[in-house]
């Protein structure tokens, strides 16, 4: 048996699949007819193993409580180790139906109402959902953009923000979604340093980490042998795999008592095994998706170069840096000169596509849109003429 869905050029209608990205543009507000490419999925099937797997599942044909074996556990530690040099142990390991959940787990485990949560905007979304909805405060600690366009992190504001606002939880995304940085290992160890000194407890949403393009993923919990005590780690095959209608994450916990505490917030949310084909999928992908992996990550990475090129060659007002880490692309369209309702606009009604507005991402995103290349090269061409037109009709 070898890896059949290797074409990724292929266009495969997902339209009357149930499908958030196609079928519910007009039930978020949009027209019918327009392009999406804004929430983080792909439009490639996934690896043929894992579907293999899958469908033997449903030919058995009975889908009861189930849980794992060890040999879960080591398709995941052996993925993590050969690929981010992360060794773990199985009891470290805390399967979730996805990394906002365990957000929310977090958040209800290591702080109370009416504390305040630290994160870095522009950051992704859901991170301000599950702070403000489960009545916490959030506390920002905005990046700072350079003049090239890269993002760093302003550390000293980073710490005064604990120190001032009494930090017990802190939300780290690395790679960073949607500014596309994969923080040094320099960057992460200060940081991690001052979240030791002053006791905070960190989630390192690393769902992004198998698509680092430059550089390589550094996992802060394990730079330094103390950080165990205080990083948990969320994980999933969703993003790396396109699996994520199947509700998998494992969230990687050293620390018996941060272990204990979060698992008593899921026990409290009435959350126990999680579906069988979730678990199925996660496995065959760690086992055996390593080809399809490699190709679609090639195949994306092209798409970002083809990014580059078009917006240069067509659009140079739209500022671009390359990403280092994520398939998520970060456009700096301010030199266009409009407001934010003028900019969503010009995306939704006249070029016709649904991307997702930098606003959403905190205040610091306003004037950016968000775009998702995973998709075949046809349709990414497509909605960037569309943007052009619409671009040069209205300059």
């Amino acid at each position: 048996m070898s890896e059949r869905n290797l074409d990724f050029d292929t266009v495969i209608e997902r339209k009357g699949t149930n499908c958030l990205k196609y079928d519910f543009a007009m039930d978020r507000g949009m027209q019918e007819d327009i392009l999406p490419l804004w929430v983080a999925d792909m439009d490639f099937r996934t690896s043929s193993y894992i579907q293999d797997a899958l469908i033997a599942q449903i030919e058995h044909g009975i889908f009861g409580y189930s849980e794992v074996h060890e040999e879960y556990n080591i398709a995941l530690k052996n993925w993590l180790a050969t690929h981010h040099n992360y060794r773990i142990q199985s009891d470290w390991i805390v399967k979730t139906p996805g990394v906002v959940f365990a957000l929310a787990m977090a958040v209800r485990a290591f702080t109370k109402e009416g504390e305040g949560v630290l994160i870095q905007p522009p950051v992704y979304y859901p991170f301000y959902e599950v702070i403000e909805a489960n009545d916490r405060k959030v506390i920002e600690n905005p990046l700072v953009q350079r003049e090239d366009g890269s993002y760093g992190m302003d550390l000293q504001d980073f710490e005064a923000k604990i120190v001032a606002n009494n930090i017990h939880l802190f939300y780290l995304c690395n790679p960073h979604n949607p500014v596309g940085r994969a923080w040094s290992r320099e960057e992460l160890t200060a940081l991690g340093d001052i979240c030791v000194r002053h006791n905070v407890v960190v989630v390192s949403d690393e769902i992004h980490a198998d698509f680092v393009f430059q550089g390589e993923h550094q996992v802060l919990a394990s730079l330094k042998e103390e950080y165990k005590k205080h990083v948990i780690t969320c994980t999933s095959p969703s993003k790396t795999f396109n699996l994520a209608g199947l509700q998998i994450s494992n969230i990687i916990i050293a620390d018996k008592e941060l272990k204990h505490k979060f698992t008593h917030q899921i026990g409290a949310a009435g959350y126990s095994q999680l579906n069988i084909a979730g678990l199925v999928a996660a496995q065959a992908a760690y086992s055996n998706g390593e080809e399809w992996y490699q190709g679609v990550k090639k195949y994306i990475w092209e798409n970002i170069l083809f990014v580059k090129q078009f917006l240069a060659e067509n659009l140079p007002q739209i500022r671009f840096r390359v990403p280092e880490g994520t398939y998520l692309l970060w456009l700096d369209c301010r030199e266009l000169g409009l407001d934010e309702k003028e900019l969503e606009e010009l995306v939704v009604k006249k070029a016709g596509l649904w991307l997702d507005k930098g606003a959403i991402f905190g205040k610091t995103g306003v004037g950016f849109e968000r775009i998702n290349p995973a998709c075949p090269r046809s349709v990414l061409e497509k909605a960037l003429r569309q943007l052009a037109d619409a671009v040069h009709a209205v300059r």
